[in-house]
């Protein structure tokens, strides 16, 4: 489940070439478990056919002939009464001008002023439109009474020309609502610090040493905690993804980095969800120059890297000292464990030797669980000796889980 399942959310379609684009969100919103209805006004009709986003969402979808018909008198208000949000994309600039000015002169604008719902906005418009002082007027009117204004980005316009216009990506604005119906969450607040993907440790100037992660779990803990309202820092090494919408990224590459970093967030954060696979290992000595196969197999000391976890433990027993017990930050501390041998074993001993209150144990040697898959399986021990071990499943649903505990032990532990 993610914070879109079940929430009913009506998507409004206006009059621009990126109408295309709106199928495609219409798609991913019903994927992730909305109920979308869809209005398109008459012009946007001249762009895409209503059959389109039937086909997508499995919903009817409605048009300016629907406001005349038999349910013309509640039609509207049964619309705008039943949502969790208006998401208007694209919205033209003539769109913004009435929902401005309180115009309603078709089902689409009608059912806006009739809603009691939050509503979000991803204009798109043509060269020198936005930026026109009249569209900007509109847009800090639409601002003040409280909806969500999500781009637009700069790039190329049908017109052939450039600048400020261009529609929202889809993903990017699913991203923004998924923040929109999180906010007030369960971990509203809360800051929450996730590190994630593998720290690379440079042997020369091109060559480094690291590892399998690809950062997807990490990343799918960042997004359940965005759902749930949380401000979320994402301290990442280098992965090929992009980071949640809502999430402040922080870029690191080595585990010293990476410490730097964890240690500067963590004294304020609430949680601290470490899983990075982070380097245990690293050159003793990086060579200035790149390494050439003609001087030979070069011959590599490693050290120890510095271990994040155990600089935590010393972190938060050093703020419990000066500001007592219950001012200790991070409050809960969650890491991962990823083996390939006695898996439950090495994991009890590393959630009591870095003070952990959950970690997360997963055996990479399995092919459907682990680095690079989409999917996990994954035990969770507790502190207080509690055991939860979850079937194979999407890494996303195994966040959400993981989050959701995270929300109970901070309730236990404020309440103690």
């Amino acid at each position: 489940m993610t914070v879109l399942t079940d929430k009913h959310i009506l998507l409004g379609v206006t009059g621009s070439i990126a109408a295309y684009k709106a199928a495609d969100l219409a798609s991913k919103l019903t994927q992730a478990g909305a109920q979308v209805n869809v209005i398109l006004t008459a012009a946007a009709e001249k762009f895409i056919a209503p059959l389109t986003f039937q086909s997508v969402t499995g919903r009817r979808a409605y048009t300016d002939a629907d406001l005349w018909g038999g349910e013309a008198h509640v039609l509207h208000v049964g619309l705008g009464h039943s949502t969790d949000l208006l998401v208007i994309a694209p919205c033209t600039a003539d769109t913004m001008a009435k929902l401005a000015h309180g115009l309603a002169d078709n089902l689409l604008t009608v059912t806006a002023l009739a809603a009691a719902c939050p509503l979000v906005i991803a204009p798109a418009m043509d060269g020198g439109m936005f930026d026109a002082p009249a569209t900007q007027a509109n847009l800090a009117a639409l601002i003040q009474r409280g909806a969500r204004i999500l781009g637009p980005a700069e790039g190329h316009l049908a017109s052939g020309l450039s600048g400020p216009g261009r529609m929202l990506e889809p993903l990017e604005i699913l991203g923004h609502i998924r923040a929109a119906l999180g906010k007030s969450g369960k971990l509203a607040g809360k800051k929450i610090v996730v590190t994630a993907g593998g720290t690379q440790e440079a042997l020369d100037p091109v060559r480094v040493l690291t590892n399998h992660s690809s950062g997807k779990q990490g990343y799918a803990l960042a997004q359940a905690a965005l759902d749930l309202g949380a401000d979320v820092c994402l301290i990442s090494a280098p992965t090929a993804l992009s980071a949640p919408v809502g999430a402040r990224l922080v870029s690191v590459r080595s585990a010293q980095e990476m410490k730097d970093a964890v240690l500067a967030e963590a004294s304020d954060a609430d949680v601290l969800i470490m899983a990075a696979a982070a380097a245990d290992f690293r050159p003793k000595h990086a060579a200035e120059n790149k390494l050439k196969k003609r001087d030979g197999i070069p011959q590599i000391e490693l050290e120890a890297a510095p271990d994040i976890l155990k600089a935590v433990a010393s972190l938060r027993l050093a703020l419990s000292e000066v500001e007592g017990a219950e001012k200790k930050r991070p409050r809960i501390v969650i890491g991962f464990a990823a083996e390939s041998r006695d898996l439950l074993q090495n994991a009890s001993e590393k959630l009591k030797s870095k003070n952990l209150d959950l970690i997360v144990a997963n055996d990479i040697s399995a092919a459907d669980a682990g680095f690079g898959a989409p999917t996990n399986r994954v035990s969770l021990l507790f502190a207080d000796g509690r055991k939860e071990s979850l079937p194979l499943m999407e890494k996303s649903e195994v966040a959400g889980i993981i989050l959701n505990s995270v929300a109970t032990l901070l309730e236990s532990s404020c309440a103690s």
